[in-house]
């Protein structure tokens, strides 16, 4: 089933854009069914189990991080993570610069920006990634290469077009004015399992998809 339903999803897939199979709380078993399906992209939100699934499952499989980002835990999964979706803040983009630091690697983000309805998600306000500075050599050790996102939780289609129609349009200006000498600010991470479709009509370059892979997390 894993395997069909990864055909299935990549298939719908426009040229340029990835698809992030999202392992959360699932077995290695299960991760392993989607890697002999050709799926080598795969992500994660907790970093302890991110770090133990890592050194348990093959070494070419690009991880990324993609839950709540916390300093202290940065620690089980700086030293071989591929990317962190979910930088929400410049406090937070520095303590990925200085784990960074501590193991010699450039690591690549994406800052996340908070569109949804509710107050519960995290991220910048747009006119916050507007106005702050991204400056290279105060981040020697981060590499900015997009945005990641979430809609509004709703059944609203409009709702969740609009969202993510928002997120392509603050991308559009950061890459033209913030991020314009920056070849690396491609990434556009939105959609998951119940509204990938629209992310995708809006560019989006990653869909972070779990349950239609995997099934329900139990």
């Amino acid at each position: 089933m894993i395997t069909e339903n990864i055909s299935r999803i990549k298939s719908t897939l426009p040229e340029g854009t990835r698809l992030v199979a999202v392992s959360k709380l699932k077995p290695v078993e299960d991760i392993m069914e989607a890697y002999r399906a050709g799926q080598r992209l795969f992500g994660e939100n907790y970093a302890t189990e991110l770090r133990d699934k890592a050194s348990q499952l093959p070494q070419d499989i690009e991880w990324h991080f993609i839950g709540h980002l916390q300093a202290k835990q940065l620690k089980y999964y700086i030293p071989f993570v591929s990317m962190i979706h979910g930088v929400d803040s410049l406090e937070h983009l520095m303590d990925v610069e200085r784990a960074a630091e501590k193991v010699g690697r450039t690591v690549d983000v994406l800052l996340q920006v908070h569109v949804a309805q509710e107050e519960t998600k995290f991220g910048f306000a747009p006119d916050e990634l507007a106005a702050s500075r991204f400056s290279p050599t105060d981040y020697p050790h981060v590499r900015i290469c997009g945005l990641m996102a979430m809609a509004s939780n709703t059944p609203d289609e409009a709702r969740v077009r609009a969202d993510f129609h928002a997120v392509r349009e603050i991308f559009n200006h950061l890459k033209t004015t913030v991020f314009a000498d920056s070849p690396c600010f491609r990434e556009l991470s939105m959609g998951m399992s119940h509204d990938y479709p629209l992310a995708l009509a809006e560019g989006a370059t990653l869909v972070r998809i779990g349950s239609s892979i995997f099934g329900a997390r139990r």
